[in-house]
């Protein structure tokens, strides 16, 4: 018997646009929905929904998308998360444990990209997702924030200190990769290419 595809819930107050996801995604993934914070929560308390990865709203009625996220971080759940949503990113995402940050409208492919690098990035151990996960927010902030804030701004100094750090350790460990983990040289060039780009 094959092994089930990856579970994906998708996370979205708006029925119309978490539909839409699911659809885009449901070719390759057993994709649940959930059209609010709490009901994403009674989704992943369900014993049998082992969830693979969440694209997560942030802006909803009720429980929102940073209280799903501090509850699924708090509960222990191991899985990768995308903040999927028209909330343009500021600093408190530096203190955010989400894998992903994507500004709403996205495409399908945007979409399916992010969740096929969210379950790969679940393959690595958590040191090599933690730099993911860092790199992804400072990427995102360069979008968004000038040279000035960012120099200005502690904890950027700190997120790009702790890049350098866990670089540094997959440096060293890079010779212990075989050749055939084309996904990590890959990862690194989507990260390492110019925001501005």
């Amino acid at each position: 018997m094959s092994e089930q595809p990856s579970l994906v819930l998708v996370v979205e107050d708006e029925p119309d646009l978490a539909d839409l996801y699911a659809a885009w995604l449901g070719d390759e993934y057993r994709v649940r929905t959930a059209y609010g914070g709490q009901e994403a929560l009674d989704e992943l308390d369900e014993a049998d929904n082992k969830v693979d990865a969440i694209l997560l709203d942030r802006r909803m009625p009720g429980l929102s998308g940073d209280e799903v996220l501090s509850a699924v971080r708090e509960r222990g759940i191991d899985c990768r998360v995308a903040m999927v949503t028209a909330v343009e990113p500021d600093f408190d995402i530096l203190k955010m444990g989400f894998d992903d940050y994507l500004v709403k409208p996205v495409t399908s492919d945007t979409l399916r990209e992010t969740v096929e690098g969210l379950l790969r990035r679940g393959e690595y151990d958590t040191e090599m997702q933690e730099l993911f996960s860092l790199t992804s927010k400072k990427a995102m902030l360069e979008t968004e924030k000038s040279a000035t804030e960012l120099a200005d701004n502690e904890e950027y100094q700190r997120l790009t200190d702790r890049i350098d750090e866990l670089r540094s350790q997959a440096d060293q460990s890079l010779e212990a990769v075989t050749d055939d983990d084309d996904d990590f040289e890959k990862l690194f060039q989507e990260f390492d290419a110019d925001p501005g780009e």
